[in-house]
């Protein structure tokens, strides 16, 4: 069974039982897949950054147990739970921010356990039980995504005829696209959508570095460039004087790890500073993330446990030599930005409050705050989705 993501990227091939993702170390300069055959190899993959966006760390995660499982013999059910419930809460310690690891593995879980309460009388069984779920969660990740973008391509244009503007920039950060995603993407995937629209209304989109680990000027220079939409790499440290001198940018359009369930949100260090300039300019902030990313159960940011990494991300600076590429040769360099023994204090992400959010958007809708409301309340406003 072969699931493809439709847009002209694509981060994670799977087909029974082969595993492979690209590797975004190696991006912009070269496209090369990884295969993955096991959960320690998706594990690796997903600590050393070679997949990252919280989406698909949850299939990568799912599905590099799911190839291990093809590789695997079972002789009874509990056999099969045993070992996939084992892999399951390894693969968990991977990346402890982000959500939607944890919602698959609880889904992944409750289907293996729903086999044998169903009566399955084999492990091999359970094992196949465990591989449609993580197939399923492949090909819903794409349809959810290409939701996320159509509500939120219809949120920005009806916010731009408000405010009587008939042609619109954005700001986007980190990569969201097809790269952290299993296809089309979620803040990224709004651009793509919006792009993609006949009579589209925007008309450029501007993407932020983002340091220390330059996800925007590696992998959303690379989507963009990909899907040829018009675009401007800028300092993280310059989106405030951008605002400043451009009105037409209308909105900025981030992801996230996890969102509270007042709407406080978790997402990639240097979002919240964002936050804070949008609402100054009176520009839209707007979060895009699947529903899987909202966790119901934590009132507010105040919870959330933020991942720190590495001094030497930020002391140190790794990338290509410049002849090196011009040449087709991919020699990689680590230089020392501060001095040797430098002490550095490394968030991989920060929280933004509520009160600075615009709007949320998921597969099920916009999700905005009440009238006279600083947060959201997102249990009862998912209900009445519904």
């Amino acid at each position: 069974m072969s699931h493809a993501a439709s847009a002209k990227l694509q981060a994670i091939r799977w087909s029974r039982p082969r595993l492979s993702i690209l590797n975004q170390l190696l991006l912009p300069h070269a496209s090369e897949y990884v295969d993955i055959h096991t959960s320690a190899d998706g594990h690796h993959a997903i600590v050393s950054m070679q997949t990252r966006g919280a989406p698909a760390i949850a299939i990568v995660a799912a599905l590099s147990l799911a190839a291990e499982v093809s590789q695997q013999t079972f002789t009874t059910p509990s056999d099969a739970c045993s070992f996939i419930a084992d892999k399951l809460d390894y693969l968990a310690t991977s990346r402890p921010t982000a959500v939607n690891l944890f919602d698959a593995i609880a889904k992944l879980k409750k289907a293996v356990a729903d086999a044998i309460a169903s009566g399955a009388e084999t492990g091999d069984q359970v094992a196949c039980s465990y591989i449609d779920a993580a197939e399923a969660m492949l090909a819903n990740d794409v349809q959810d995504n290409r939701s996320i973008g159509k509500h939120g391509a219809e949120y920005i244009e009806k916010e731009a005829r408000v405010r009587g503007l008939d042609s619109v920039k954005v700001l986007t950060h980190c990569n969201t696209g097809a790269l952290a995603t299993a296809g089309h993407g979620t803040a990224l995937g709004i651009v793509r959508s919006m792009y993609q629209n006949p009579g589209s209304i925007l008309n450029h989109v501007y993407f932020s570095e983002t340091r220390p680990y330059n996800q925007g000027a590696r992998l959303t220079s690379y989507e963009l460039k990909c899907e040829e939409i018009p675009a401007t790499l800028v300092c993280d440290s310059a989106v405030s004087f951008l605002l400043k001198t451009d009105p037409t940018i209308l909105a900025i359009v981030v992801g996230a790890d996890r969102v509270a369930s007042n709407g406080d949100t978790a997402n990639k260090i240097g979002t919240y500073q964002l936050a804070i300039t949008a609402k100054y300019h009176n520009r839209l902030f707007i979060v895009a993330a699947p529903s899987t990313s909202i966790d119901m159960e934590m009132k507010s940011g105040n919870e959330i446990v933020i991942e720190e990494r590495a001094n030497e991300e930020i002391t140190m600076a790794s990338g290509f030599v410049k002849d090196k590429v011009e040449k087709g040769v991919l020699q990689r360099e680590t230089l020392c930005v501060a001095p040797l023994g430098t002490g550095a204090w490394n968030p991989s992400f920060d929280v933004t409050p509520a009160e600075l959010v615009s709007a949320i958007v998921t597969e099920k809708g916009v999700f905005v705050k009440a009238p006279g409301q600083s947060v959201f309340d997102l249990g009862v406003q998912a209900n009445q989705q519904k």
